[in-house]
């Protein structure tokens, strides 16, 4: 009779994924990259996009939809494309980040990713993971639930993607080009964007502004994506409460806020009802400032929610001007807090709670001493040194001949080793006073083997070296569980009894709190080469990143594919 019932249960299973997959669907783009005008601010310049257009295309697909997108690069410099947050199951070579899991497709050439959705659902969004081509080369990617199914929550009546971005009136590629042959911090961004406008209260931007519309008594599900480039950002709208719903393309338990933060790289989907006096209001971003004596851009981009009932302006008179918001301070790390432990899974989730692989990671800032073969002006940081950053005293160094992934499933020698530590090298009060002896860290292409199906937690410890930060911290090809974070000193022998096993969030991106600890676990099941790095593009630039090389399992299923044959060479 057992035997019978699994058969039955098994059977049931394979309809049931047979008939989803049935309403599946394959979507098929073409991105082409190049170089447009675009006027914000006061001035026009050329900058790189996709098809035209800031932001890019926005994708929108069902759970279980393949996409097929080729990209043709007819811009100048080298592309890639990353889909942040897609699990990219055995299919890492669609991954996207530079010399990890491909070569960079040169101008004048093309590569098709073609990857499938699998078990996920809400915002997530495509990006450039090629130098600073990400300021501008990005857009909303979209995931509905299954045809036939519906949220976890009422249908809103309308949708709104709003990607938060970072705009520099200058090409981005040449201030980061600088940055590196100083050694110093590179110019910080003349303005914050929504979906590409910066709003009314910067200089000659008035014309664009962003409008979302809503009405009375109507739901707006409002899909909140940070794509700045090096900046955490508040947002909130003016008079109105956020009902959360998900993040990172997971459903959370709803709980209501006045104000989100977003790390780079993080999404946040939210319900906003028209409840209030038909108007116009205010949608505001600025900066969340962790880093001590770091200069940021400390501007407000702004949006305006627009009832359609509000009054319309008669001839001759100016339309209502917005109501603003209250925002929280630069360095408010308490609203920060509060927020992110606000979050939680809508139900018990499995959490690994044996764990085969115990890491411990350090992150942060160092300085290099400035070598012998350099003058002073490529020493620019702080007393003539140059910046970097590191994970575990190692600073990450990119392959410049060939990708990890297409080293590792060649077998080709001498492009990374394995050594990685898989703990501190040396102990010390991370979040204290830290000898300066201890802020040059080593270069090097180390990486951490992981065996398929290990289960895996992490602690990311963040260090007060040059400065303590809030890090967003992004894992490819893995949704993860955060189970704790705090301040201070991670402690395993007090810190464990804070450890929520039961409904914790899943996130692709996790922003371990400035001067403090947070600790992610997940199972190892998608074989690959898996970068995590820090989300702030100055930080990973430095070396803030390692590679977590997952081995294949048993069988067909739990190994990678072939690399497809359009792959882009080196």
């Amino acid at each position: 009779m057992e035997a019978i019932n699994t058969f039955l249960a098994i059977f049931v299973l394979l309809i049931t994924l047979a008939l989803s997959l049935s309403n599946a669907k394959i979507q098929e783009h073409e991105f082409v990259v190049q170089a447009t005008p675009v006027k914000r601010l006061c001035n026009t310049h050329s900058a790189i996009t996709v098809n035209g257009q800031f932001p890019g295309p926005t994708l929108e697909v069902n759970n279980g939809d393949t996409l097929v997108v080729k990209v043709i690069n007819r811009a100048r410099y080298n592309v890639t494309i990353h889909w942040h947050g897609i699990r990219q199951m055995r299919t890492g070579w669609a991954d996207g980040p530079e010399f990890v899991t491909q070569c960079p497709i040169r101008p004048g050439e093309s590569y098709t990713y073609r990857f499938t959705i699998q078990g996920q659902e809400g915002t997530l969004w495509w990006h450039a993971h090629s130098s600073w081509l990400r300021a501008t080369v990005y857009g909303a990617l979209i995931i509905h639930p299954m045809q036939g199914e519906s949220y976890p929550f009422p249908k809103p009546n309308r949708e709104t993607p709003i990607l938060l971005g970072e705009w520099w009136d200058a090409n981005p590629i040449d201030v980061v080009r600088q940055a590196t042959e100083t050694g110093g911090a590179p110019n910080v961004s003349d303005a914050y964007t929504v979906n590409g406008q910066p709003g009314d209260l910067y200089k000659c931007s008035t014309q664009g502004t962003t409008i979302v519309p809503i009405d009375s008594g109507e739901t707006n599900l409002v899909r909140v994506i940070n794509a700045a480039l090096n900046q955490p950002l508040f947002f909130t709208i003016a008079n109105h409460k956020f009902t959360v719903v998900g993040a990172d393309a997971a459903y959370l338990k709803p709980f209501t806020t006045t104000v989100l933060m977003l790390g780079p790289g993080q999404t946040t989907d939210v319900l906003i009802k028209g409840d209030q006096p038909p108007s116009r209001y205010y949608i505001a971003a600025r900066a969340y400032q962790s880093a001590q004596n770091a200069g940021f851009d400390n501007t407000t981009t702004t949006a305006i929610l627009e009832y359609k009932s509000a009054p319309c302006p008669s001839k001759g008179v100016a339309a209502i001007k917005p109501l603003m918001p209250s925002l929280p301070a630069y360095n408010d790390t308490n609203t920060v807090t509060t927020f992110s432990k606000s979050l939680r899974s809508p139900r018990r989730v499995e959490v690994p709670t044996e764990i085969d692989e115990n890491l411990f990671f350090t992150i942060g800032l160092g300085l290099d001493n400035c070598p012998p073969n350099f003058n002073s002006n490529q020493c620019q940081g702080p007393n003539g040194t140059r910046f970097t950053a590191s994970m575990n005293n190692v600073s990450f160094v990119l392959p410049s001949n060939i990708s990890i992934l297409q080293a590792l499933h060649l077998g080709v020698q001498g492009v990374f080793t394995t050594d990685f530590p898989t703990n501190p090298p040396l102990q010390f009060d991370y979040t204290g006073n830290v000898s300066r002896s201890l802020w040059q860290p080593i270069s090097g292409t180390k990486v951490t083997k992981l065996k398929f199906g290990s289960r895996v937690q992490i602690v990311l410890q963040d260090t007060s070296i040059v400065t303590p930060e809030n890090h967003p911290i992004h894992l490819h090809g893995y949704d993860f569980y955060v189970v704790a974070e705090g301040f201070g000193n991670f402690d395993p022998k007090k810190d464990t009894s804070k450890f929520n096993l039961v409904d914790p969030p899943q996130r692709n991106t996790v922003a371990v709190p400035v001067n403090g600890w947070a600790v992610i676990r997940f199972v190892a099941d998608n074989p690959g080469a898996w970068i995590m790095h820090c989300h702030l593009d100055v930080h990973i630039g430095w070396g803030l990143a390692t590679v977590l090389l997952v081995d294949n399992g048993i069988g067909l299923l739990e190994s990678i594919e072939a690399p497809p044959q359009d792959l882009p060479l080196c």
